[in-house]
């Protein structure tokens, strides 16, 4: 057999890789101990999402069978989807979830990865914090100049003070992962999760 028919060969053979001993990557790891439970988190999340199908259901098919549109729910689910997003920030924050890209973090020694831990998180805390303060400012001149919205004509300021209010939750989250952090004195594991 000549050196480049031993290399297609070679190539063409299935070889099977022995399993690794390692958990299954789509199992989620497990979650910090935590002061504040997730619960009420959780909970709101998922009746929000459970509202935002109803509207949606009930839109479609008012719109097929009565050829009517329930426009004016746009403005719910607005509002249903930014606090869906708020509080899975701080479901993702508390129990350190957050989408990340730990390429760069890994190369870095175990003293490394810490110090990069605890500046991202100090850029998340300071980052909601000036949500929260747009956010109330946005609030108070929606409240202050009797903004209504658009759909139903109802005061803007509700639907939008979710931000900031939200945005308080997800710093405190934030703060909490920060201290955990502290004081475990080394960055917490990041497992990758591959997509299934």
């Amino acid at each position: 057999m000549t050196p480049l028919s031993q290399a297609v060969s070679n190539a063409l053979v299935v070889r099977t890789i022995p399993m690794s001993s390692d958990t299954d990557p789509s199992i989620a790891p497990k979650e910090p101990d935590l002061r504040v439970p997730l619960t009420f988190e959780r909970v709101v999340a998922a009746v929000a999402m459970g509202a935002l199908c109803l509207i949606t259901l009930g839109n479609v098919i008012a719109r097929y069978l009565t050829n009517y549109s329930f426009a004016f729910t746009e403005e719910y689910s607005i509002a249903l989807m930014v606090i869906v997003t708020m509080l899975g920030a701080g479901i993702a924050t508390a129990t350190d979830r957050q989408i990340r890209v730990t390429w760069f973090a890994d190369l870095l020694p175990s003293r490394g990865r810490f110090v990069a831990e605890v500046i991202a998180t100090a850029a998340a805390i300071a980052m909601f914090f000036v949500l929260i303060v747009l956010g109330a400012r946005l609030v108070w001149d929606e409240y202050r100049f009797e903004v209504t919205s658009p759909g139903l004509g109802e005061p803007q300021w509700i639907y939008t003070s979710a931000l900031p209010l939200l945005s308080l939750a997800v710093m405190a989250r934030a703060i909490g992962h920060l201290i955990r952090t502290v004081r475990a004195r080394r960055a917490p594991r990041h497992e990758p999760i591959e997509p299934l």
